[in-house]
């Protein structure tokens, strides 16, 4: 029983941090809009230059997008039938697990053997990041679809672009309304 309870809270950490890896999506989009008319794409520069992210983040975006839409039968065009911004927002999480039972050790009542049995407080932060994606129609200027991603932003810089990656293709997946079933 002592063994199971020093494990716990071990399981609880990794099954937290593990469930925290994917991707939660969501998208909305205009019921009136035919999507089967949109067949080329262009960048909404003044939209992307307003995302509060490094260029360097931008371009990885931007490129992510870009290889989901060519995937997807689109051409890149001076002159599309969708415009394509991104918008990013960030929170700071911090996640506080007591490891200890408190300074009287173990079970019930005192005991000198248990006295300063603490084994104090584990503080984790992580970044909880949310990318949308818009999808503008270009002869109208009015948005037609928006894509949402929300998940943890890893700070490993060598994963840091697949996991923008990944952000991009779950969102992309919901592109066109229905494809997804």
């Amino acid at each position: 029983m002592k063994k199971l309870i020093k494990v716990f809270p071990v399981l609880m950490i990794t099954l937290l941090m593990t469930s925290c890896t994917s991707v939660r999506v969501a998208s909305d989009y205009d019921r009136t809009a035919n999507f089967n008319t949109y067949k080329t794409f262009a960048f909404f520069k003044n939209g992307i230059d307003k995302a509060e992210i490094s260029d360097l983040d931008k371009r990885r975006i931007l490129r992510a997008i870009e290889a989901e839409l060519l995937a997807k039968g689109f051409t890149k065009s001076e002159s599309p039938d969708l415009l394509i911004s991104i918008f990013t927002k960030s929170r700071d999480k911090v996640n506080v697990y007591n490891n200890g039972w408190g300074p009287y050790g173990y079970g019930w009542g005192w005991s000198p053997w248990y006295w300063n049995n603490y084994r104090g407080t584990t503080v984790s932060r992580s970044t909880e990041g949310t990318l949308f994606i818009d999808l503008i129609d270009a002869k109208k200027k009015e948005l037609v679809w928006q894509g949402m991603g929300t998940g943890y932003i890893s700070q490993n810089m060598k994963n840091k672009e697949e996991r923008i990656k990944e952000f991009v293709a779950k969102i992309m997946e919901k592109y066109p309304p229905g494809a997804e079933q």
